[in-house]
């Protein structure tokens, strides 16, 4: 291999991981999970911006607010922690109306009210869209990390995947979709992931598709994976799921299916850990 195709490589792999780069400018002990493990407390922020994540044609404002909301807790149920505060940031368009900010102040404090948590603050400010950003502060006594996955664990996913993919495609087609569509109304699962945290060596939330998260996964902790069962690249590419990931000991499947059970959670137990490496199948979906 030439020196031409190996710089070819390299430029290739930095546009593709732009994100992980500047990621990689911040270095702490804090980073790397969902949210920030401090001490006792988690902290997590996330971004729900108009025209890259949602449009409003596709929702109103109250389902605006309440997914906004529901993207950022399920960074504290992936960690096993109990959400306590919100921070909001919203910036509007001047063409918003009163109406549509009561739907979406109404969106938030239901779905706070839904969870225990208290909006207690933020910032609003004027924008040529709606863009929001939510600080979740939460806590937690015994965190689930993405860090603590054992050669020979396995590996399973909650839920359905590939439905939010499906809907994305078909609201971008001009289509429409039901209101309980899965890209509407986000599903957590942390009655099951609180019911399940003592059979769990780590976990985290499907956000940017399952191939692309093992390799989060796979890169904190060494490991690779052997799949036991196949997934086509519509399930496993299909980002904002907002399911959870788990890894656990296989003398632990049998009982981890039963706390599934008790919940009415799917669960579909697909590779297993090995000392290996993975290669993601699915283009970036960030920049």
């Amino acid at each position: 291999m030439n020196l031409l195709v190996i710089f070819t490589i390299v430029i290739k792999e930095v546009l593709l991981n732009l994100e992980n780069y500047f990621i990689a400018q911040f270095q702490n002990k804090h980073i790397g999970d969902d949210g920030a493990l401090v001490g006792k407390s988690v902290y997590s922020k996330d971004a729900f911006f108009e025209n890259v994540h949602f449009k409003t044609q596709w929702m109103t404002h109250y389902q605006i607010a309440k997914k906004a909301m529901l993207v950022n807790i399920s960074d504290a149920v992936a960690m096993n922690a109990k959400p306590k505060y919100a921070l909001l940031s919203v910036a509007m368009p001047s063409s918003i109306t009163k109406a549509q900010m009561r739907e979406l102040s109404k969106g938030f404090q239901d779905t706070a009210k839904e969870f225990g948590i208290m909006i207690i603050g933020g910032d609003t400010i004027s924008n040529t869209k709606l863009d929001i950003t939510i600080t979740i502060i939460s806590e937690a006594t015994r965190p689930l990390l993405r860090k603590g996955l054992r050669c020979g664990d396995l590996l399973a996913y909650t839920g359905e995947l590939g439905r939010s993919k499906k809907e994305l495609q078909k609201l971008l087609r001009l289509g429409t979709i039901h209101t309980a569509s899965k890209f509407v109304n986000i599903q957590l699962r942390d009655d099951f992931i609180r019911r399940s945290r003592t059979l769990l060596h780590a976990g985290m939330d499907i956000s940017d598709g399952l191939f692309s998260d093992l390799e989060k996964l796979a890169k904190v902790n060494r490991l690779g994976f052997k799949f036991v069962q196949k997934l086509s690249k519509e399930v496993a590419c299909s980002g904002e799921e907002y399911e959870m990931l788990v890894a656990f000991s296989p003398r632990n499947k049998k009982a981890l299916l039963r706390r599934a059970q008790q919940t009415r959670t799917p669960l579909k137990v697909f590779a297993k850990a090995l000392r290996k490496k993975y290669i993601n199948r699915c283009k970036a979906h960030h920049f």
